[in-house]
């Protein structure tokens, strides 16, 4: 049966009352003719609706630049978060939200390497993902999508934010230590506060890509898990291209990150 798939990406804009409209791309377009295919991957509603608090030194630090009185771009790169909206276009900001975890799970990225190996085609997911116009973001919050992201495509999605990204900008992302554990759990952020964010498990549904074909990452049903630990020389080295990093490292075996474009 033919369904229409929900758009990958929205537009939040406080000028137009906090109302939303699809940002349609040419994958997004080709997706509404492909029938149920393309609707292998979805997210599944947590088993718990409760949610954790944390206090956040990064968040605290952007709120100042929030604050200026002058209109800002915001990429969350996260599922929809109807209090992350609230935040920011009610201080007049315009936020753009793009579930590139979700993403990244889509079974046609699949593909081989010189070797035969299976590995996911990171072109092919930044021809279809991230398609904004260079210079377009003030801030851009990663949240802890590089800890769980396939390996292959943390450098190629950090490259294309930079180009992004105003000079300027700011850049706030979040990285365990070695004891959080790989079973740390998987958290979309919901911003409450100028120093204050909700944690709330991310689960998701993964119909199609079975097993584990070589070092393709997959979902599990009970949630994403940890593919690796960055130190802090991984991490600045996967910056190297900004002008500024800054850390914080949280009680709850995080590190909070800020770097400048």
């Amino acid at each position: 049966m033919f369904r229409f798939p929900p758009p990958a990406r929205y537009i939040y804009n406080a000028d137009a009352g906090g109302s939303r409209w699809p940002v349609l791309n040419a994958h997004n377009c080709m997706k509404l003719f492909r029938g149920t295919s393309d609707n292998a991957t979805q997210s599944a509603p947590p088993k718990a609706s409760r949610r954790l608090t944390r206090r956040s030194s990064g968040m605290a630090e952007l709120a100042k630049h929030l604050d200026s009185g002058e209109p800002l771009c915001v990429a969350d790169l996260g599922s929809t978060s109807p209090a992350n909206i609230s935040y920011f276009t009610e201080r007049g900001h315009k936020i753009y939200s793009e579930d590139l975890l979700m993403a990244s799970l889509d079974p046609a990225l699949v593909t081989k390497d010189e070797s035969g190996n299976m590995v996911l085609d990171s072109k092919k997911f930044l021809a279809e993902n991230l398609v904004y116009t260079p210079g377009q973001f003030d801030i851009v919050l990663c949240w802890n999508l590089a800890d769980y992201l396939d390996e292959s495509l943390v450098k190629p999605v950090v490259g294309r934010l930079w180009s992004l990204m105003k000079p300027g900008g700011m850049l706030l992302a979040f990285f365990h230590t070695r004891e959080a554990g790989p079973d740390a759990p998987c958290f979309r952020y919901h911003v409450v506060g100028a120093d204050t964010l909700e944690m709330q498990h991310i689960v998701a549904k993964h119909e199609s890509r079975k097993g584990k074909p070589g070092g393709i990452s997959a979902a599990l049903e009970c949630g994403f898990r940890l593919q690796r630990v960055f130190n802090n020389r991984h991490i600045e080295n996967l910056f190297r291209d900004f002008a500024s990093i800054k850390f914080f490292l949280a009680r709850d075996n995080v590190r909070e990150v800020l770097v400048v474009r």
